[in-house]
């Protein structure tokens, strides 16, 4: 494409508009690191690849499409941080010697290229210059291919970088989350990702998600799975335009336990609504993390085993980690009689049975 600026191109999975770039989920090949769902989406659920171990150098690429006016110029170009907090920016000058460069923009420090634009402004009409990309992290610094584009007359497009929030997760669960944030596109076609890990060094990322082009801030919402149960997490929101990359403030999540599911907890709790025919059996339990059934045992023998016994039918008590307060309706007792009760709960990994707990019906 050079230096041309078109209407509305469509490449591959990378948008023109109006001679300027919006990148959409377009990652050269590489797999997201999590599982996505863009805002009002039914994304079906992907596993999240592990990242690679190994920190390192950043790796960059400079890429030869541009679109310029008469002063400014919007170079493109992807780092992969590689696992350390990399920062991003461009040389440019009149000669391959460059000399000039834009201010350096945060771009995480997860495993997967990441689309680095950057917009440089001052520049002389019909004029050439050269560039490319650098970026640096911890372990060193890496400079991208030297290419060119050449200016011309055109007046260069109105716009700011987006502004963006980053919000509190949502939907926490041992092994998935919700990371939420807010995206004002500011008038310019703006794309958004999440980076997040168990440090504040992050180090994995969601794919790019369109924001739009709009100048009201959207909510911004990305789910992600195969999470650690019982962990702390840390993430953020990011967005980029033609007119730069933002990053947004750093949160944190703690995913529920316990770290393994295991067998159910259960106890029998005081009973309500005694009639003389009636009652409501009570109780609490937990799941502990895989799903669990509960029923009650109930019967005029404080051992509920030397006399055949009832049982009430079996409830779903779901596969969460913590008490859920469970209770059941039973009529057709016998006035004036003294019963004793108590609540059962099972899963794949076994059963348990509360304590006993008795009441006596109304004369």
């Amino acid at each position: 494409m050079g230096n041309n600026t078109l209407a509305a191109i469509v490449i591959g999975a990378v948008v023109i508009i109006g001679g300027f770039v919006l990148y959409n989920s377009y990652y050269n090949g590489a797999s997201p690191a999590a599982t996505t769902t863009p805002t009002g989406g039914n994304t079906t659920p992907t596993p999240t690849p592990t990242p690679s171990p190994t920190a390192s150098v950043p790796f960059v690429i400079t890429e030869s499409e541009t679109f310029v006016s008469n002063s400014t110029a919007l170079v493109t170009g992807k780092v992969t941080p590689n696992g350390a907090q990399t920062m991003y920016w461009y040389e440019y000058g009149l000669t391959t010697a460059l000399g000039g460069r834009t201010s350096s923009q945060a771009i995480g420090s997860g495993f997967i290229p990441i689309p680095a634009p950057a917009y440089i402004t001052g520049l002389s009409a019909n004029t050439p210059y050269y560039y490319r990309v650098s970026a640096q992290n911890a372990y060193g610094a890496a400079n991208g291919t030297i290419r060119s584009f050449t200016t011309n007359t055109t007046p260069p497009p109105p716009g700011t970088a987006p502004t963006i929030s980053t919000d509190s997760a949502t939907d926490i669960s041992r092994t998935t989350a919700n990371l939420n944030g807010r995206v004002d596109p500011n008038n310019s076609p703006t794309s958004f990702w999440f980076e997040y890990g168990e440090t504040s060094e992050l180090g994995s990322a969601t794919a790019l998600q369109a924001a739009g082009s709009g100048n009201t801030s959207l909510p911004a919402t990305v789910s992600i799975s195969n999470l650690r149960p019982q962990t702390k997490y840390f993430f953020r929101l990011n967005a980029q335009s033609q007119f730069g990359t933002v990053n947004g403030a750093i949160r944190n999540f703690m995913t529920v336990g316990p770290p393994a599911p295991g067998i159910p907890k259960a106890d029998t709790t005081n009973p309500s609504n005694v009639a003389t025919s009636s009652v409501t059996m009570k109780g609490a339990v937990n799941p502990n993390g895989a799903e669990t059934r509960y029923w009650f045992e109930y019967g005029v023998d404080s051992l509920l085993g030397s006399i055949l016994g009832s049982t009430t039918k079996t409830n779903v008590a779901g596969s969460g980690t913590e008490n859920v307060q469970v209770s059941t309706n039973v009529s057709g007792l016998n006035r004036n009689t003294r019963y004793y009760y108590r609540v059962i709960a099972e899963n794949s990994y076994g059963l348990t049975r509360g304590d006993i707990a008795n009441f006596k019906t109304d004369n």
